[in-house]
């Protein structure tokens, strides 16, 4: 009999190689090669079964319309909104994050509230026992929600069990790091038997017409751990993100085969478990102060949700020549783009300074739209001149230091009235193109077309009029 051969699959993007090296030729991730045992050849050196004639496709227009998917409402709003309006049936939700960040938590808790609105909820898990989910439980005040509860890792024994039992409208593997398939040879958390024990469980939820939510683990640079397949199986990526010394929870769309992406989900942690935050923003600026240099309100957009926040700049004297740059909650990159436009454009000296740029309640921006607000920000803390605190910021910053229009300017307009703000600083609208609606009453506009006008505004300690209707001129 022929030794079994061995080949090698990549962790991060599954792909298979017969020997093993550094990179993987697919991906280009260096040392992500693991081995795996070759799958056994047939006696007699047969080729699997090839289908000789195959079935007729019916091909159809693209004319014609769909009703959309039934929906099954959690109860928790701020989760049935990242879903696109609740639970698909049928559908297959992966939800990764950092360890203790309440990935279990908030899926316990949704578990409960959907058994009790009458369905069954089943909830597996693999790290746990029955008795440590069942002191979690009593914390969240959920122990007297009808969740059928089981600690297993064998996806045979897992599968047995559902199809023994009534129809589950939802099923939680905690977590799928944890499961494995009876017949593959390597340890549970493998590329191999990850991949395995999805597809078993996806085709179950598929044919069983129950929606499956699977925990994911992340690897040290945030994204999750195993195969990039894995993600590709799914219906919906969902990642939860936050400091676990801070108590906001951000629950963040990836992908949706159902609904929006990009949409978000605020919680705040509490001893009862997470809370959800039906208006951010004003959580967000709760403990603001304004009249303190360096900080400036950003009006953003998550999805298509309006959320403001506050940035802030710390600016410190370094001589020694080699400045330092630390930015939270933003990309790295567009600070040391705005850094040298404000310098080349503006005649702003800012080498010789350390620059420390933070979005205040752990959120993390990732729109061009901030531009305008981070500008503000490092040009206040440049002046020593408090921007006005009763200004919001938008806008995105070119090369040459002129200012650009960004999507959903109305929105973002009205959040900010809605919170008792006055002015707001925005790039010049275009005759005839979009976001020329007047702005919501009792908010003015100040229209900025460069970023030698912000500076002018700011370093002068200018306040803007009241609303006007640049329409009517």
């Amino acid at each position: 009999m022929a030794k079994p051969g061995k080949t090698y699959v990549c962790a991060a993007c599954g792909a298979l190689s017969p020997k093993w090296a550094g990179r993987c030729e697919a991906c280009g991730e260096w040392n992500t090669l693991e081995e795996q045992a070759a799958p056994a050849a047939l006696p007699g050196g047969m080729k699997p079964a090839a289908r000789v004639g195959g079935q007729k496709l019916d091909f159809v227009g693209l004319e014609g319309t769909s009703p959309p998917p039934p929906r099954v409402a959690t109860t928790i709003g701020e989760f049935d909104r990242v879903l696109g309006g609740g639970l698909v049936p049928a559908s297959v939700v992966l939800v990764g994050g950092d360890p203790g960040i309440g990935k279990s938590t908030l899926l316990l808790q949704a578990s409960a509230a959907l058994a009790r609105a009458g369905e069954r909820v089943v909830y597996i898990s693999g790290e746990e026992s029955v008795d440590q989910i069942r002191l979690r439980a009593r914390r969240l005040g959920a122990q007297g929600a009808p969740v059928a509860l089981a600690a297993s890792t064998q996806i045979g024994d897992i599968l047995a069990s559902l199809n023994a039992g009534p129809a589950p409208a939802l099923v939680v593997i905690d977590s799928i790091q944890t499961m494995w398939v009876e017949g593959i040879e390597s340890s549970p958390g493998s590329v191999t038997q990850v991949r395995a024990a999805a597809f078993e469980l996806i085709r179950a939820a598929k044919t069983g017409g129950f929606a499956l939510m699977l925990v994911g683990h992340v690897t040290k640079e945030g994204a999750i751990a195993g195969p990039r397949v894995l993600e590709h199986m799914v219906d919906v990526v969902l990642h939860f993100e936050g400091d676990r010394g801070h108590q906001f929870r951000i629950l963040r769309g990836i992908k949706n085969r159902f609904g929006a992406t990009d949409e978000i989900g605020v919680f705040e942690m509490s001893e009862r478990g997470l809370a959800e935050v039906a208006n951010p923003s004003a959580l967000f600026l709760a403990e603001r102060r304004g009249n303190i240099s360096g900080n400036a309100v950003f009006a953003g957009l998550e999805g298509s949700r309006p959320v403001l926040v506050e940035i802030q700049a710390l600016l410190a004297a370094n001589p020694g020549g080699s400045p330092r740059r630390s930015v939270i909650g933003w990309d790295s990159g567009r600070l040391g783009m705005l850094l040298a436009v404000l310098e080349t454009r503006c005649g702003l000296k800012l080498a010789m300074n350390d620059v420390y740029l933070n979005v205040a309640g752990g959120l993390r921006v990732n729109e061009p739209a901030a531009d305008l607000a981070v500008a503000a920000a490092l040009i206040s803390a440049a002046s020593d001149v408090p921007a006005d605190p009763e200004m919001v910021f938008f806008g995105e910053i070119g090369l040459s230091g002129e200012l650009r229009q960004v999507a959903q300017g109305d929105l973002r307009l009205k959040e900010a009235a809605k919170l008792g703000f006055a002015r707001a600083a925005t790039p010049k609208r275009v005759a005839g193109g979009a976001g020329r609606a007047a702005p919501p009453t009792g908010l003015g506009l100040c229209e900025v077309g460069h970023l030698t006008d912000l500076v002018a505004l700011i370093a002068t300690g200018q306040k803007p009029g009241r609303s006007r209707n640049r329409d009517a001129e």
